[in-house]
């Protein structure tokens, strides 16, 4: 009898299992993975307002490590004066800031606990599709667990002011409160952490993928920060048909239109945008450089950049090749290490 029940789960596809796993209902769900949210509690020093030096900012998050491992937004925490975070069970206790990322959005945060948390599943944002069913637990407005639902409705959004990390767009309410708090599949697995609301539009949240966050966990542990390479260029893809509409003497590539004061890039002499002009609805800072390789790959898209530039490391000579003037040319700069932006973590 054994070998025959052994045998017939054999023969049952593993998709089935997965799909069997994941078909608990939501009240289930949530009773499973709410006891690893928590409620975060900051107070900053508001320095532009001498009238009102302190504010609160109420935020959530999720403990990852039941050693009191606990990931969230750095906007939460960015400036901290002092630092709580409110336990499922009731229990508020002091916390630290033990790394953070301006880049992802992301902190790492500590807490002392006597005895183990309980700790969410990080899940593979990887393997989300347009149209899967989502679940937002946090808590808005200050207000205890609350869990909304809703699908990925996008994925690799590319957000202004967020253009180094593509987000996760879906039409689960997010509130404010809600940032740091973990978007969750319906197997329980936390695939997103809750980062950013539209105010254009209704139903419209971003969530950082959580691939992007495991892969920064041990450089946030162990250095408190993430070492990037950067030469200090800002810009976007120039083709043919913007060309034509412009009618200005610019070659398909990268359109250089933002060189950072102090950066390689201007240390080398490469030139920035000085005219805007809007083409469909789209701005463009035209009259710099147009960049056209790095190390003699071809740069096309701001994918094609960023997938450039992150191969490369601080400290390291590197040769760009640049178009100015419809005339080709060959810089030499030493690649730099990203320091933190001004659009770095604003509302």
């Amino acid at each position: 009898m054994r070998v025959l029940v052994f045998l017939l789960l054999l023969a049952i596809p593993q998709p089935a299992f997965a799909q069997q796993a994941c078909t608990e209902s939501l009240a289930s769900l949530y009773e499973r993975v709410s006891p690893s949210v928590v409620s975060i509690q900051v107070t900053k020093i508001n320095k532009a307002k001498p009238q009102r030096r302190f504010e609160t900012v109420v935020g959530s998050g999720v403990v990852i490590e039941r050693d009191g491992h606990v990931l969230t937004n750095a906007h939460v925490v960015d400036g901290a004066a002092s630092l709580s975070i409110t336990l499922d069970s009731g229990t508020r206790t002091p916390a630290r800031v033990l790394g953070m990322d301006t880049v992802t959005d992301l902190a790492l945060l500590r807490i002392e606990t006597p005895s183990p948390l309980p700790a969410a599943r990080l899940g593979d944002s990887s393997a989300l599709h347009v149209g899967d069913e989502v679940v937002a637990i946090g808590n808005p407005m200050g207000l205890e667990q609350t869990m909304t639902r809703g699908i990925v409705s996008g994925l690799n959004r590319i957000l202004p002011g967020l253009a180094e990390q593509p987000m996760i767009q879906t039409d689960a309410p997010i509130n404010p409160g809600n940032s740091g708090g973990p978007l969750v599949d319906r197997c329980g697995s936390v695939v997103g952490i809750n980062t950013f609301i539209s105010e254009e539009a209704n139903s419209i949240g971003f969530a950082l993928p959580i691939n992007a966050g495991k892969a920064i966990l041990r450089d946030l542990r162990e250095t408190g920060r993430v070492i990037r390479p950067w030469l200090g260029l800002q810009g976007r893809e120039i083709d043919s048909q913007v060309t034509s509409i412009l009618r200005l003497p610019l070659s398909p590539g990268y359109l250089i239109e933002i060189v950072f004061d102090g950066s390689p890039a201007e240390r080398a002499g490469v030139r920035g945008g000085s005219l805007s002009v809007v083409v469909q609805g789209e701005e463009y800072l035209v009259g710099g450089d147009i960049l056209t390789a790095i190390e003699g790959t071809p740069i096309r898209t701001h994918q094609d950049y960023l997938a450039k530039v992150k191969a490369l490391k601080p400290g390291q000579r590197t040769r760009i090749t640049i178009l100015r003037d419809g005339q080709r040319r060959e810089l030499s700069l030493t690649v730099g290490e990203r320091p933190r932006l001004p659009a770095d973590l604003t509302d």
